[in-house]
């Protein structure tokens, strides 16, 4: 017969030791107790994904990174919303979406901006100036002083990122 302890999975002792601290934390930072409690679940979702989590020495460092990180992507995700609603406000009512629609919009809308960050900076700069500014790809080459093979390169990668992001 064994008299080991059985040893606790670190998420769950993660959770146990520092959850509260993380949601009061996040609460201060977003003046709401229910943002702040689904943002604390979404860091612990996170962190499951984690391997190495029996080696951390600053847990409660760790847990803040993860947070501030969705964070961002709320404020980001915040601010997508505020501008497009500012826009569907000049529309006349007639052609004012379905909240449906709206919100297939705004999720089309995080999905371009995640796979607009996630591109280098060359890469997107040239997606940018061509798909949204309307450019030529001679043009663009042009006014970045790159080869025009050197932008359709970008051009293709950054295509193949943004289908891959789908």
């Amino acid at each position: 017969m064994s008299t080991a302890v059985p040893r606790q999975d670190p998420v769950v002792t993660l959770y146990a030791e520092h959850h509260g601290w993380l949601q009061g934390w996040l609460r201060r930072k977003l003046g709401c107790s229910q943002r702040a409690a689904d943002l604390a679940q979404d860091t612990f979702l996170r962190v499951l994904l984690r391997e190495d989590l029996g080696s951390l020495r600053e847990p409660r460092a760790f847990l803040t990174t993860v947070a501030r990180n969705l964070l961002a992507d709320h404020w980001r995700r915040q601010e997508l919303e505020r501008v497009y609603l500012e826009a569907l406000a000049a529309l006349p009512e007639p052609e004012y979406p379905s909240p449906e629609e709206r919100l297939l919009v705004v999720e089309t809308l995080l999905r371009i901006d995640r796979c607009l960050s996630a591109l280098p900076v060359l890469t997107r700069r040239i997606f940018v100036r061509s798909q949204i500014d309307g450019l030529n790809y001679t043009h663009i080459a042009s006014e970045l002083g790159v080869s025009l093979p050197t932008v359709k390169r970008h051009m293709s990668r950054a295509f193949l990122a943004c289908l891959n992001e789908t």
